[in-house]
């Protein structure tokens, strides 16, 4: 079909890309994230009008964060965004004068993955992206599943442990709150406060105080032997195993493509996660064992994935 363009709507920049269809990406252009929603198209539109100089474009995929209706047009809601059925794509069509489509952003990312990352050659993959909170794709036959009303694969909000901790979603016990960037931060709060002396490394990158940990520090210091850096990252591999051998039941995928902020430390998080899903998976000694690998297209799988997806005239089912 030609060149589309990829907008990655993050929060404190909003990204488009111009992407060919083998999903390399010829030219981007940032933007700063608004405030308010109607910057917030603005700054869209501005961004895409950056990007196409130069290009003949035929279509815009934007990856949003939060509820997107089956059609792709509309935002049913978003998290961190004062977005309530808003029509994204008709706002931003009227901007730039092209065919848009709106997906959710994690879909986009998993499709991404699957078309020109660590997917290829694979038919059925599940993608969980494991960054400030958790969540994910569904390729299943090689078409993204959404799910009669679009909603599908929010697997961060899969409730782990009933009247467990409370999620920003409003539930109890949601699965990113025990497998994420914000759950490896407490957990290596909690542990350096109760026994200090095995958190002299990750102590010493901060201020001191667990109160200063950050999650950058808990990578370097699990890379030095650090034992609360490094046993906090098993506590959340441990749940992450155990949601992925949840889904396995479900879903029975080839491979479990793991991507997000925490999957840039590779092994010492994919490893334990592994030992986690064989752990947990029911009659794991019996059976073939889905590969967990890990992301390719980093930050741009998202951009780049949303531009490939304004591709398909209709939405995947």
């Amino acid at each position: 079909m030609g060149l589309t363009i990829g907008v990655d709507i993050g929060g404190t920049k909003i990204a488009a890309g111009v992407v060919d269809e083998e999903g390399n990406i010829l030219s981007t252009h940032k933007v700063p994230t608004p405030g308010t929603p109607d910057g917030i198209v603005d700054a869209i539109a501005s961004a895409v009008e950056g990007a196409r100089a130069g290009h003949e474009i035929v279509g815009v995929g934007i990856g949003a964060a939060g509820y997107v209706n089956r059609q792709r047009s509309e935002v049913y809601f978003a998290p961190n965004i004062d977005w309530r059925n808003e029509p994204l794509k008709q706002k931003v069509e009227a901007r730039v004068g092209l065919p848009v489509v709106v997906e959710n952003d994690a879909n986009a990312a998993a499709w991404g993955e699957y078309k020109f990352g660590a997917g290829k050659g694979h038919r059925n993959v599940i993608c969980i992206t494991l960054g400030t909170g958790l969540g994910g794709g569904i390729i299943i036959g090689n078409k993204l599943r959404r799910g009669h009303y679009g909603v599908a694969a929010e697997f961060g909000h899969i409730r782990m442990v009933p009247d467990g901790l409370l999620c920003g979603c409003g539930s109890q016990g949601c699965w990113e709150q025990y497998a994420s960037g914000r759950a490896l931060v407490r957990y290596a709060k909690q542990r350096a406060n109760a026994t200090p002396e095995n958190a002299e490394i990750l102590l010493g990158l901060g201020d001191g105080s667990p109160d200063g940990i950050e999650g950058k520090h808990i990578s370097m210091a699990a890379r030095q032997g650090d034992p609360v850096a490094v046993d906090s990252y098993r506590e959340l591999a441990r749940w992450a195993g155990a949601g992925l051998a949840d889904l396995a039941s479900l879903f029975d995928p080839s491979a479990f493509i793991v991507g997000g902020g925490l999957s840039d430390e590779g092994e010492l998080v994919l490893d334990p996660i592994r030992k986690s899903y064989k752990r947990w998976l029911v009659g794991g000694n019996w059976r073939p064992v889905a590969d967990v690998i890990a992301a390719q297209l980093g930050n741009e799988a998202g951009l780049v994935g949303a531009a490939d997806l304004a591709r398909e005239p209709d939405p995947i089912m």
